[in-house]
């Protein structure tokens, strides 16, 4: 794996990132058609708000992608009408940021389902302080802090590390990630761990 990013590589990053960033948009109606069931099931469904990160790493795999994804799903996201206006671009960069973190802890060598997971966690505990520096979730009590906490971190394990994983294992097996890098057959072993 160079470790260098491509035009090729940041072309393709952006390009995901840009889909995403519509998909965002777009998911907004089902976080507020949620909102008013309680439990915090918008919570859960709130991870695919970070997927971008991991389904970009997951196809380029390389140092920056994750965050140079999720900032640029941000910005497709606001230039698109986001209704939290320029917000979406500092929960991105913080989002991609700490999905990043965990992808350099691993060198970014390690591209496995449990990785993937654990950038997940990354990026939904990235946007648990951005919502505590904003004042989201300072005056929860406890116990729904704690639902609240449970809800976004288990959604962005199963929406951005689970659903993402899976994801680009399917888009590996149609063969359009070879347009990007060629699979070997270690790529295949790890994706079917």
């Amino acid at each position: 794996m160079s470790n260098g990013l491509k035009l090729t590589d940041i072309l393709v990053t952006v390009v995901i990132a840009i889909a995403f960033g519509i998909v965002y948009k777009l998911w907004g109606p089902l976080y507020y058609a949620v909102k008013p069931i309680g439990l915090h099931l918008d919570q859960f469904v709130y991870g695919m708000w970070f997927i971008a990160a991991t389904v970009a790493f997951l196809i380029i795999r390389k140092p920056g992608v994750a965050l140079l994804a999720e900032v640029a799903a941000a910005s497709g996201e606001f230039l698109a009408g986001s209704e939290w206006g320029l917000t979406v671009l500092l929960y991105g960069v913080v989002q991609g940021l700490f999905a990043e973190l965990v992808l350099m802890a691993f060198r970014y060598k390690r591209y496995d389902l449990g990785v993937i997971m654990l950038a997940a966690i990354g990026s939904a505990v990235g946007s648990i302080i951005m919502d505590y520096a904003y004042g989201e979730i300072g005056s929860l009590a406890a116990w729904n802090l704690t639902l609240f906490l449970g809800a976004r971190i288990l959604g962005s394990i199963v929406i951005t590390g689970i659903l993402a994983f899976y994801l680009v294992k399917a888009l590996e097996a149609t063969g359009v990630t070879n347009l990007v890098r060629p699979a070997s057959s270690q790529d295949y072993d790890a994706l079917n761990r």
